[in-house]
């Protein structure tokens, strides 16, 4: 015959009940960080290259009267009060001297490739564009064998202006320091596309470094340090020498990304974005002349499909002025319906992007619930005075909880309960730098 527990049993079995209920429970699992802010559905960043007079006169307004930000890589030889662009290395009239008898190979390419844009013509400009560009496909010989004909010319002053206009060292782009510490007080970013836009793949170390480090000195001094974040190396390259040299100066190129759970699509690819296993894709759209309206929406339908991709929209020209320039309507078009887009689409600053997924992917959570507290603390090796957008946090809620107030430093407020399958759940915004948090349970 089973008896009855005593009284003092069983009230161990409820005080042992008790103590059990108000222990710190592991709520790790049940917070998450969002994979884009306020859990969009993925972002897109506009991008602007060469710091053309019409992207400030035209394109950004039309962004600012819709509040959307941009991202500006400017080439920083040519704004007043900068390095400006010139060779670094032995006298180049011995250089020059030299290819008369020697012929140009592996052991001089560099150093020669380097020298010619500098020695006085737009001729002499693309010539080292055109030796970049076959050296860059691979054609090595070819590229030798133009870089010898170029100094021939250069030899017999034969080498001239060709009345083209060189984007990279014109004197109607006219805009301040002032006026980009301006632009970026407004909410865009402001980077660097090297000192004279040159093709980074055919410098020698010392002019490479030249271009990469005194871009990035002068937007520090006029700009601060927030300006030093970004950069785009011309043309698009993806010369691994580059790359090599610009991820020790720069930590976020839109060139290429180190990234392993990142897959990049640059913008002459035909790959599709959705066909990718990575969590994300950066897919980089160039937008040309011929690209048209239709197009551009239809990158947009497509951010909106999936729930990894980060559109990188690459722009040159505007209205009637820059490479493959865009229409003033065209630009009015698109933009308006990347605002109409803004609920599930994150639009922001490549910089900006870059550091919420880094952020996001380097940060450990440490959630304990205790009675009606949910105590959140976040860890991250990332320095948080660069890496300072705010993450959108994920918190399911337990049982019973039929709302939560969030307790931080600058203050407290009621969030919103929000459902779906896997319950109810509120989400908030925090800042890297305060690692701290807690939800306090609502009744």
């Amino acid at each position: 015959m089973n008896s009855l527990p005593s009284l003092g049993s069983l009230f161990a079995v409820l005080l042992l009940a008790a103590s059990c209920a108000n222990a710190p429970t592991d709520w790790s699992q049940e917070t998450e960080i969002t994979k884009w802010p306020d859990g969009k559905n993925g972002a897109i960043s506009i991008t602007y290259d060469d710091g053309i007079i019409n992207q400030f006169t035209i394109a950004k307004p039309i962004m600012d009267s819709l509040g959307l930000p941009a991202t500006f890589f400017i080439i920083t030889g040519k704004v007043e009060g900068s390095g400006k662009g010139k060779f670094i290395g032995r006298d180049s009239k011995t250089i020059i001297a030299e290819t008369a008898t020697i012929k140009t190979d592996s052991t001089n390419f560099f150093e020669r490739a380097s020298l010619i844009a500098f020695t006085g013509t737009t001729e002499a400009e693309e010539y080292h564009a055109n030796v970049g560009s076959l050296f860059e496909a691979g054609k090595v010989a070819e590229a030798y064998q133009l870089l010898d004909e170029g100094y021939q010319k250069v030899r017999n002053a034969s080498m001239k202006n060709t009345n083209d206009v060189v984007f990279h060292n014109n004197p109607v782009d006219t805009t301040t320091w002032e006026q980009y510490k301006s632009y970026e007080n407004q909410g865009h970013e402001i980077s660097s596309h090297t000192v004279t836009h040159p093709k980074l793949a055919v410098l020698d170390e010392a002019n490479m470094r030249y271009e990469l480090e005194q871009s990035k000195v002068d937007l520090a001094k006029f700009m601060g340090d927030k300006a030093t974040f970004s950069a785009e190396g011309p043309y698009g390259t993806e010369n691994e020498r580059v790359m090599e040299y610009a991820y020790k100066i720069y930590p976020a190129l839109r060139n290429r990304m180190p990234e392993d759970w990142l897959e990049e699509i640059n913008r002459g690819s035909k790959t599709q974005p959705g066909n990718t296993s990575k969590e994300y894709v950066q897919w980089q759209r160039g937008a040309l002349s011929s690209t048209g309206i239709d197009q551009m929406k239809a990158w947009t339908d497509t951010v909106n499909a999936h729930d990894n991709i980060w559109l990188v929209l690459v722009i040159h020209g505007v209205e009637d002025y820059g490479w493959e320039p865009l229409k003033r309507e065209e630009l009015k078009q698109y933009f308006g319906d990347v605002k109409e887009n803004e609920d599930a689409v994150w639009v922001a600053t490549f910089g900006d992007v870059t550091k919420y997924l880094r952020e996001r992917k380097a940060t450990k959570i440490n959630a304990e619930l205790e009675g009606n507290e949910i105590r959140i603390s976040l860890n991250s090796d990332l320095d948080a005075s660069v890496y300072d957008i705010p993450l959108t946090l994920k918190t399911y809620l337990p049982d019973g909880w039929k709302g939560a107030n969030l307790i931080q430093k600058e203050g407290n407020r009621l969030l919103e309960v929000m459902a779906d399958a896997g319950g109810n759940y509120v989400q908030y915004s925090v800042s890297p730098s305060e690692s701290s948090y807690k939800l306090v349970k609502e009744y």
